[in-house]
């Protein structure tokens, strides 16, 4: 698990600093993260409508970007669906 995590961070960080902020993830940042990493667990992961409105859905603070607390939720969520566990 402790990998597991390891991989997680890094990618978040590896995504986010495309634009110089490790810290979170701009839209287009996001979209990148979701359709190169996430194609087979996030329905429509092509579709920018659909991220949108997953980023949106996703952006507690509506400040237009994800920390890394805000984009924890959607694996959080992916995992549990993955794993079959009761939301």
């Amino acid at each position: 698990m402790e990998s597991a995590i390891g991989v997680l961070v890094s990618q978040f960080k590896a995504y986010a600093g495309s634009d110089g902020s490790s810290d979170t993830l701009s839209r287009d940042e996001f979209h990148r993260l979701v359709s190169s990493e996430l194609p087979n667990f996030v329905k429509n992961a092509s579709d920018p409508t659909a991220i949108e409105q997953l980023m949106s859905s996703l952006d507690k603070n509506n400040d237009g970007e994800l920390n890394f607390l805000e984009f924890w939720q959607l694996i959080g969520h992916l995992a549990s669906e993955h794993g079959g566990f009761s939301q």
